[in-house]
């Protein structure tokens, strides 16, 4: 009999992670709030350390990112020896998964959870386990409620993407003292310089102190450097040291290291970031609200973008396509289960604005 090359049968079961879209069906280039990235674009500062980068293209990049690791610690009050660092924060997802769970093992998330968690753990050969939501949030008591003796990752992204809703410190210290000593508790801040001073999940301090739980964060969002792929994570010394023996070499490039390093002494423009996206999210919001009686309604957002709801006559597909004509492109769902929903970025004053109001005559239109 002859043979055929195929892959492991786990490999054939994902749904391989879809991007947001940049272009219309026919090709043009318009208002992208598709992909949650920041409105005001990147730091100057920033800017200048990633072209001064560009002076050492011969060279490796440091294999052990020394400076940003010193860079990240200093700024968050953390040990540099227990920072992990990867392209994007999706690599250190697929590093907690591929340290501490395979075949026969479950990694546990909550439904409409982040799109790379099932993906992060059919690659290693661990089947996903789904808890039910509680009105689009977290339900802490669902996820321990799916705890087995097969669970070996727990993903749970706060704020939650695609649902931007938040869950507190008291929940999540709840949850961790449910999560066996053989787990891995993974918090997933990529959305975390948006929230308020007030606003604190205690995840650093789990993190700080317990043997079981990494803390993920993204330069991508806030600080403006998406197309460097550049996260990091913070955990316990062992817990980063199995990382560090799947994590791929050079993994970090250098201009993305200067920039990043650059980006978190720009406090201005973060500061800036956050007190744009409160306002702007906030009057997107409340426009939202106004149009209830329409059948649309926002789910509170703690993030850098709304999850908009349609239960009316207007449906989340008509919607996605109608604004795409209009000239803006959002992040419509079904394959995250959510087809009446659509996901869409608070970008710039123009791009919201304008939005609104060619969301408002789509309304409108559908009587």
């Amino acid at each position: 009999m002859t043979k055929t090359l195929v892959p492991k049968p786990w490999i054939d079961a994902i749904a391989p992670y879809v991007p947001g879209r940049s272009t219309t069906d026919d090709g043009r280039k318009v208002a992208k709030l598709s992909s949650n990235e920041n409105p005001l674009g990147t730091s100057e500062e920033a800017r200048a350390a990633f072209v001064a980068g560009a002076q050492s293209l011969d060279r490796y990049p440091d294999a052990s990112a020394t400076e940003l690791r010193e860079a990240i610690a200093a700024h968050y009050g953390l040990d540099p020896m227990r920072v992990m660092y990867g392209t994007g924060s999706d690599e250190v997802l697929h590093l907690a998964a591929g340290a501490y769970a395979g075949a026969g093992d479950e990694v546990l998330f909550v439904q409409y959870g982040f799109s790379v968690y099932p993906i992060a753990a059919r690659r290693v050969g661990a089947t996903p386990v789904i808890a039910p939501d509680k009105h689009y949030a977290t339900d802490v008591d669902a996820l321990i409620a799916h705890i087995t003796p097969k669970t070996r990752v727990i993903f749970v992204a706060n704020p939650n993407n695609p649902t931007g809703t938040y869950t507190d410190a008291a929940d999540i210290a709840r949850l961790h003292a449910a999560t066996p000593k053989d787990c891995l508790l993974v918090i997933d801040q990529a959305y975390a310089e948006y929230l308020e001073p007030d606003d604190d999940d205690g995840a650093f301090v789990l993190a700080q102190n317990e043997p079981n739980v990494l803390v993920t964060r993204t330069f991508s969002k806030i600080f403006g450097l998406a197309a460097e792929r550049i996260g990091w994570g913070y955990g316990a010394a062992d817990v980063i040291q199995a990382m560090h023996r799947i994590r791929a070499p050079f993994n970090v490039t250098t201009a993305g290291q200067m920039a990043a390093v650059a980006a978190l002494e720009a406090k201005h423009f973060v500061d800036a970031s956050r007190e744009h996206n409160l306002k702007w999210r906030g009057w997107f919001e409340q426009q939202i609200a106004g149009m209830g009686n329409n059948g649309l309604r926002a789910v509170p957002s703690k993030a850098n973008f709304s999850l908009v709801l349609f239960e009316g006559k207007l449906t989340a597909e008509s919607a996605y396509q109608g604004l795409m004509d209009a000239g803006y492109i959002v992040r419509w769902l079904p394959g995250q289960g959510l087809p009446h929903g659509l996901r869409i970025t608070i970008g710039t004053e123009e791009e919201i604005t304008g939005l609104t109001a060619a969301l408002r005559k789509l309304v409108e239109a559908a009587g």
